[in-house]
């Protein structure tokens, strides 16, 4: 059988586009269909299931916070928790006294001995009290405490570790001679965030060098007179 194509290729051109226009309105509107619904769902959504779940929050913390003011003395037991949770950091800024005797025996003269020591972490001072052989011992005590420093472990250069040394009085006898010294000390010599080593200058001979701990510490007589000259 034969078959003839009796319409003009213009008019098949013209059917082949309205197919294809019947076909991308009806993508549109099928597209649009798609979002209508999408933007329908996301405004019950939000107008709907997000405001209910957010008035059940609102429930929820106003029953919590009815809970929590039931509590007797609820205000002094966050304070206690509030100070339970700051002993850490009080505890790492406490001062580490025991490196006070270590750090004695390095500085004092063989030829001395303390009578008497005031310390104050607040503020940072120290007094010494105490006798030694001669004027000249104190002296070099007084030099040394100027020029010892210290060095943590990351640092290679030594840091001043008293500063203000000052020889408040001596006096002297047929014996010996007495002092009190007075004198700022640095912090972090006493910090717990680093341990520190102190670099004494070779003015003087002492107890760490001697071996002589022992000798350190010697009472003062209980009717000894105060000082009686001043220097500096």
């Amino acid at each position: 059988m034969i078959q003839f194509n009796l319409l003009p290729d213009i008019k098949l051109e013209y059917l082949k586009a309205r197919r294809n226009k019947r076909l991308v309105f009806g993508i549109s509107f099928a597209l649009a269909g798609v979002s209508l619904a999408l933007l329908l769902l996301l405004f019950l959504v939000v107008n709907g299931l997000q405001k209910r779940h957010l008035d059940n929050l609102a429930v929820d913390i106003k029953q919590d916070s009815e809970t929590l003011q039931a509590i007797p003395d609820l205000d002094r037991i966050l304070t206690v928790q509030n100070q339970l949770d700051s002993l850490p950091d009080l505890h790492d800024q406490k001062p580490v006294a025991t490196r006070l005797f270590d750090y004695l025996t390095q500085i004092t003269p063989s030829e001395a001995t303390i009578g008497g020591l005031k310390l104050d972490f607040a503020a940072n001072t120290m007094q010494f009290t105490g006798e030694a052989a001669n004027i000249s011992t104190i002296n070099k005590f007084v030099d040394t405490l100027k020029f010892t420093g210290y060095t943590l472990p990351d640092q290679t250069e030594p840091t001043p570790a008293f500063s203000n040394v000052v020889l408040t009085s001596f006096s002297r006898n047929e014996e010996q001679a007495s002092y009190e010294i007075n004198l700022t000390f640095d912090p972090a010599i006493f910090s717990s965030a680093a341990t520190p080593k102190l670099s004494v200058p070779k003015i003087i001979t002492t107890r760490s060098e001697t071996s002589k701990p022992d000798a350190l510490f010697k009472a003062p007589p209980p009717d000894e007179a105060a000082p009686a000259n001043q220097g500096n």
